[in-house]
């Protein structure tokens, strides 16, 4: 072996780093014990940034391109070293590559419920999860908080930190949002738009990283809650069966008046239509009856005839005669657009309240 070659077995000349994987975050070149000589290439490519590390301290930063390593560019090294003439023998320094690419897609989620205010529902546990994208944006942060002196730091050593992290802001975030849980839902760009400025200079200043987009796929509550909502959901549509009950009666009427007949067929079929019984009875010449209470034990008065209309009406015949379900005429009762008396477990409606509810 000559010289020569003897001395390139000594000294490294190119110092590079071919990555080939996609989750490595920083790699500590392997020097294989030799040293650094002057005029050697350091050659740094795009979503690489070099970082000389000499005895625990940090030394210059190489972004992407060809450098030749000599006294103008190691300002730094050339002070640690305390080279009074310059960059002139061979030295020992740590070389370690960061990539600064972007990192998409990493998940994170609660191990464990939010507790959360709300006005709907008092005290709410929430879970959340999504997606993160990050990148190393200060290399000296990175490399003494969290790389350290690893050979090879990988993104899977990393990951339940930062979803650690993230998931603690998250939670200090939606806690103090006060945003209801039903409204969460239609919110979750929002939510994650919002957490970034809370999010980001933690991590800076903590890991030297930065999140780009945080994303917030589902909120989800627990299954009691669940069916609260989905209550509150059948009580909307309850309240707006009113119409429908109003446009029943009313199609029940125009029909009433022409397939009865006559006015003793139109009494009979509406029962319950308070403004067309006046005008039956007035064609009639019937009186009206006074309003008899009836027991809690009787049963629900028969469906009306041409000879004269009860004062009080039971459900049955209110919902027969107008073409509607009990259960909806039962249920206008109960919201109170239907003024009714509930004698036992029976309801029991006059027709002076049925003909104000038509009105309206």
């Amino acid at each position: 072996m000559g010289l020569m070659d003897y001395l390139k077995t000594q000294f490294l000349e190119i110092i590079q780093w071919q990555d080939d994987s996609r989750d490595t975050i920083s790699w500590r070149f392997p020097d294989e014990d030799k040293e650094i000589k002057r005029g050697a290439q350091l050659i740094v490519r795009e979503s690489q940034t070099a970082q000389f590390v000499y005895l625990g301290q940090f030394g210059d930063t190489f972004g992407p391109g060809k450098h030749y390593l000599t006294t103008d560019n190691l300002p730094i090294l050339a002070t640690l070293k305390g080279w009074k003439y310059g960059f002139e023998s061979p030295f020992k320094a740590d070389v370690y590559f960061v990539n600064t690419r972007l990192f998409t897609g990493n998940k994170w989620g609660t191990a464990n419920p939010v507790m959360l205010r709300d006005k709907d529902f008092g005290i709410v546990r929430a879970r959340a999860y999504g997606t993160f994208d990050f990148k190393v944006v200060d290399v000296k942060t990175f490399l003494k908080e969290v790389a350290g002196t690893d050979h090879q730091f990988r993104l899977d050593e990393f990951a339940e930190t930062m979803r650690s992290r993230i998931v603690s802001v998250f939670s200090d975030a939606l806690a103090s949002s006060n945003v209801p849980v039903l409204d969460v839902a239609s919110r979750y760009a929002e939510l994650g738009e919002a957490l970034l400025p809370a999010i980001n200079p933690a991590m800076t200043s903590k890991y030297g990283l930065e999140i780009p987009s945080f994303i917030v796929e589902n909120v989800s509550v627990p299954p009691e809650v669940e069916q609260a909502i989905d209550k509150r959901s059948s009580m909307a549509a309850i309240g707006n069966l009113n119409d429908y009950v109003k446009f029943q009666m009313a199609e029940a009427m125009t029909k009433g008046g022409g397939e009865a007949g006559g006015m003793a067929g139109m009494g009979a079929g509406l029962g319950a239509g308070v403004a067309m019984g006046q005008q039956m009875m007035a064609a009639m010449g019937a009186q009206q009856t006074t309003p008899v209470a009836a027991p809690a034990s009787a049963a629900p008065p028969p469906v009306p005839s041409a000879g004269g209309i009860p004062e009080l009406l039971g459900v049955s015949d209110v919902a027969k005669a107008l073409g509607v379900s009990e259960a909806d005429v039962l249920a206008t009762l109960e919201s109170g657009e239907l003024k009714g008396k509930k004698i036992g477990s029976t309801w029991r409606v006059t027709r002076a309240a049925l003909d104000e509810f038509l009105r309206t």
